[in-house]
């Protein structure tokens, strides 16, 4: 049995994480000792690990927790992880697109810019003035400004 302390470190995740994981249901509720503190089996480990895991590739917490349905149900059809999969490739490759876009657009800058003085800054011009930009790169979460 590990302590929550033992385990996030087993894991690679922070403490405060794991209490959020249990608040929302991805992880059960630890059983305790006879001093109450959380007290987590190798299955805790483990479903921890995958939630880590699945972080790290970018699927967000309900993903996730359908994934961990998915897992918890071995002789089901793979078909609706892969389409949770297949969901979260063609969000990573719209952020792809979004930032070579970006990058492209950095590197017209600093290549534009002079090195001279700030009143003659394209950086700093084209900052001051979206409609400078050859793309529009917003990230899709802002607010389209004036």
């Amino acid at each position: 049995m590990l302590t929550i302390g033992k385990l996030g470190a087993q894991a690679g995740v922070k403490v405060p994480t794991i209490r959020y994981y249990e608040q929302i249901g991805l992880l059960p509720e630890a059983g305790r000792s006879a001093g109450n503190q959380r007290l987590y089996g190798r299955k805790a480990l483990e479903r921890l690990a995958f939630i880590r895991h699945a972080r790290d590739l970018g699927f967000t917490l309900e993903a996730i927790r359908d994934l961990l349905s998915l897992s918890d149900n071995p002789e089901q059809p793979c078909v609706a992880a892969d389409a949770i999969a297949r969901a979260q490739l063609a969000e990573v490759e719209r952020r792809l697109a979004r930032l070579t876009a970006l990058k492209a657009e950095l590197e017209r800058m600093v290549v534009q810019c002079a090195g001279g003085k700030i009143a003659d800054c394209r950086v700093i011009e084209v900052l001051g003035d979206h409609s400078l930009c050859s793309t529009d790169h917003r990230h899709p979460e802002s607010e389209a400004g004036p």
